[in-house]
């Protein structure tokens, strides 16, 4: 279930709602922009209270993979699918391949302006369903020669990135002996750490699933259940799961020197940033620290470099980490802050040149 939160700004370029005519399902595909190419960005299968609930993630999904796709010197613009569940609702296996072809559709009104992927609920199958309605998707199975799925990349660039931040609030990037918690054993979070775990980091684990306890006995990892992961000391905070876990009961509760994760927003409110900071606790922008998939998934469909000059493009996002937190310890402003100004610059470039 996602946090309950109000609707963004409406800041898009647009938006198509529509209930599914084969599977019933409220969907909503968000273009935030395209300013600098074709809108990158999954398709969420997930249950929400609402549809504006839906809606709302969709926006603000959208807006964060502008950022991201800026952020990582991609030529993609920003964009978002959900795929709403009502709460207990579940699908077979029939309304589930109605519900992406319906989705393929939903991405065809587009006109190519926005491609869709995998992401939370959704997988490479579904998105070879959805290629059934539509050209504008991207990581189908590798078994039908599409570039699979995206969590190995992103799990390594969120790597990388805990690395950087290791590095700046203790001097070492060695996870061996590090206190590190993670919420949320899912592709991303669960291969982040099998990682850390072989490594030697003292990790601490919950998820939302109670079956995947048996997981973390087989890698060593101290479990907790859902709820009390934030309480937990330690060096960093790992946010794998939904979206809106870090709101302001939760991050005056933390006993950490730094958050880094690849959960997509969060911060239940941006102002989170300051009250992390004030607290003396560095934060590494999601937008960043996640964008290790979609940067393979964007070279790949491109064809642009070898695979390993594409892994070594994602391995990057660690350098891009530390570019941003040392321009924020010189400016004095938050990581956030200098993640934004870095993508807005980018933004702002691909405007110009679109208009000359």
């Amino acid at each position: 279930m996602t946090h309950t939160l109000p609707l963004p700004d409406f800041s898009h370029e647009r938006v198509e709602v529509i209930t599914g005519r084969r599977s019933g399902l409220f969907i909503a595909v968000a273009l935030h922009s395209s300013v600098l190419g074709s809108a990158l960005g999954g398709a969420r299968l997930w249950t929400y209270p609402h549809w504006s609930d839906a809606l709302g993630d969709a926006l603000r999904l959208s807006a964060a993979m502008t950022l991201k796709n800026a952020a990582a010197g991609l030529d993609a613009g920003g964009g978002k699918s959900v795929i709403r569940l009502a709460p207990g609702e579940t699908l077979d296996a029939d309304r589930r391949r109605a519900a992406f072809l319906d989705l393929g559709d939903a991405v065809e009104l587009m006109d190519g302006l926005y491609r869709t992927a995998e992401d939370v609920g959704s997988t490479t199958d579904d998105m070879l369903i959805v290629s059934e309605r539509t050209q504008h998707v991207v990581g189908l199975p590798s078994a039908v020669g599409g570039s699979g799925e995206p969590a190995g990349p992103t799990s390594l660039g969120v790597y990388a990135s805990l690395q950087a931040v290791l590095e700046k609030v203790t001097g070492s990037a060695d996870t061996a002996g590090r206190s590190i918690t993670i919420s949320g054993l899912g592709q991303v979070g669960g291969r982040l750490a099998s990682r850390l775990a072989e490594q030697g980091a003292r990790l601490t684990v919950t998820d939302i699933n109670p079956a995947r306890r048996a997981f973390a006995e087989e890698i060593g990892a101290t479990w907790v259940e859902p709820g009390g992961e934030h309480l937990v000391a330690g060096d960093v905070f790992v946010p794998a799961g939904i979206g809106g876990v870090l709101t302001d009961e939760v991050i005056d509760a933390l006993d950490v020197k730094a958050v880094c994760g690849p959960a997509n927003n969060p911060l239940a409110d941006h102002s989170g940033a300051d009250r992390l900071a004030s607290r003396g606790i560095l934060y590494a922008p999601d937008f960043v620290v996640n964008a290790g998939g979609v940067i393979y998934l964007d070279l790949e469909a491109k064809q642009i470099g070898t695979s390993e000059q594409i892994m070594a493009r994602v391995a990057g996002i660690g350098d891009t980490v530390r570019r941003i937190l040392d321009d924020a310890e010189a400016r004095g402003v938050t990581p956030l802050q200098a993640a934004e100004e870095l993508a807005a610059a980018r933004l702002q470039a691909g405007a110009e040149l679109s208009v000359r």
